[in-house]
């Protein structure tokens, strides 16, 4: 039972943010600098336009300082103009490399117009060369960063906003399991602030301390917060939000607004201004044109060169699967796909091959629920198809479905059930090829609920695109070799 606190008072704001932006200029300032140093080892007339050129009565040559100076400070002027420091931007999601490509062209401008300017003959490979690795390096270290910061706000909680969360109080709950389950994108609640009082005899009941009645300013100074969520639509009155936004004018808070549309994000959402007032427009969900025959043509070319590269794997795991247990080494079994169409998957055999038969009498013993299947210490796996199952191994035949155009790399799991169970919103599920790899399998995979399993899959399927595939894959090497949620 939480603490309902009627009242006001004041308080500090959180300073990690000026601490990890110092760490980014070095960064940034070092990439600059590895980034010249790797052109001139690489191209031997990097210096080309320089020749002969000395400054400070001869003893630094003015390619030196351009290169090792020049560059480095005009670098960190732009990644300050592009926005590149901004505090909305940092460890978020895709905007930060955004910025820092914005930067990167921006950069290629100004060296183009600074050597048109100074009528350098510069070498165009050393120039290109610069860009290009400006870009990689920074983004790198960037990448690094972040990363050592998301792990920093998982462990121990630092380095994240505090949020004081405004609303009703399902709002709020909803809000706040959102924001607790992703640790790493740095929001933490501290405390909820109800619009009204509970009426007499209703329960109050939260993981973190309620308030009501408080001036919202003082409140979130007081609770050390630096950010104010409004939680749906009726958790303030407009003229009230406005009031709101005024009154943290200078205080170096945040207001966040969470609209009452979840789970739709990227290029389908839309503000559109008329006169005053901010409409939020939801595109449909694109799963068709060019975007989906460039996805289909990837899945296929790399279905196949990884087929050609694994080979000698595949060879060692089916002759490890045939001397360990008497068998086939492949287990094939009907599966939906896309828009409803039955296939068969093809898996290396993890289990014993009386698995089937010993089904029914295990299905007491079920951890799952919804239309999966799951027991951790299923005594139907072999000891090597636990190890197969721990590493996703059991998983590379896949490849040959997504050969055939029956899978996709990136998609929600085919699911060994009847095309008659997917009824209503789950059958949204089939509008895309089913993958080897997807949202829930980089979210818990088995440690998920059925309920979590499907609305991170009809997550997907309503926000698809190519640059989202490519970071799913991308986090499913790291979960793979951690081995989470695997049996």
């Amino acid at each position: 039972m939480p603490r309902l606190i009627f009242g006001r008072p004041v308080a500090p704001r959180a300073r990690w943010r000026r601490r990890y932006v110092v760490v980014l200029l070095l960064l940034d300032l070092l990439a600059a600098m590895a980034a010249t140093r790797t052109v001139v080892a690489l191209f031997e007339k990097a210096d080309a336009g320089f020749w002969d050129d000395r400054f400070l009565g001869g003893a630094v040559s003015t390619f030196a300082l351009v290169a090792n100076v020049g560059v480095p400070l005009l670098w960190m002027t732009i990644l300050t103009a592009s926005g590149a420091y901004d505090r909305r931007a940092l460890g978020r999601g895709t905007e930060e490399l955004r910025r820092v490509v914005r930067a990167n062209v921006a950069m290629a401008a100004a060296v183009s117009f600074l050597a048109l300017g100074f009528k350098k003959d510069v070498s165009r490979a050393t120039v290109a060369g610069v860009i290009v690795a400006l870009l990689l390096y920074t983004v790198a270290t960037r990448v690094a960063a972040r990363i050592v910061l998301r792990r920093i706000r998982r462990s121990t909680q630092r380095a994240s906003q505090k949020v004081l969360l405004v609303g009703r109080l399902g709002d709020a709950l909803a809000v706040h399991e959102v924001m607790i389950r992703n640790a790493g994108a740095g929001l933490r609640p501290v405390a909820i602030h109800l619009p009204r009082h509970p009426r007499p005899g209703e329960r109050v009941e939260a993981p973190v301390p309620v308030y009501v009645g408080w001036d919202l300013v003082p409140l979130v100074q007081q609770l050390g917060a630096d950010t104010i969520a409004v939680c749906g639509p009726a958790s303030l009155e407009s003229y009230e939000l406005r009031k709101l936004a005024w009154q943290l004018e200078g205080t170096g808070l945040d207001l966040v607004v969470v609209p009452q549309v979840t789970d739709v994000t990227g290029p389908r959402i839309h503000v559109r201004p008329i006169e005053g007032l901010p409409l939020l427009n939801v595109e449909e969900p694109t799963i068709s044109g060019l975007s989906l025959l460039a996805k289909s043509l990837l899945d296929r070319v790399t279905a196949l060169v990884g087929l050609v590269l694994l080979s000698p794997v595949l060879l060692g795991i089916a002759l490890a699967i045939k001397v360990t247990d008497p068998g086939p080494v492949l287990f094939r079994q009907s599966r939906i796909g896309h828009q409803g169409r039955a296939f068969k998957v093809w898996k290396f055999r993890t289990m014993y091959t009386d698995a089937e038969q010993r089904l029914e009498a295990l299905r007491d013993r079920n951890e799952s629920d919804g239309l999966l299947f799951k027991i951790k210490d299923d005594p139907r796996v072999t000891p090597i198809g636990r190890h197969l199952r721990g590493l996703s191994l059991d998983e590379l035949p896949q490849l040959v479905n997504v050969l055939l155009g029956q899978m996709s790399l990136v998609g929600p799991r085919p699911l060994p059930t009847e095309d008659d169970d997917y009824r209503g919103d789950v059958r949204r599920r089939l509008l895309v090829r089913p993958g080897i790899t997807g949202l829930w399998q980089i979210s818990g995979r088995s440690d998920l609920t059925w309920e979590d399993a499907v609305r991170l899959d009809l997550h997907y399927v309503d926000n698809w695109s190519l640059v989202y595939d490519l970071g799913i894959l991308w986090r499913t090497v790291s979960v793979v070799l951690a081995r989470r949620g695997a049996y």
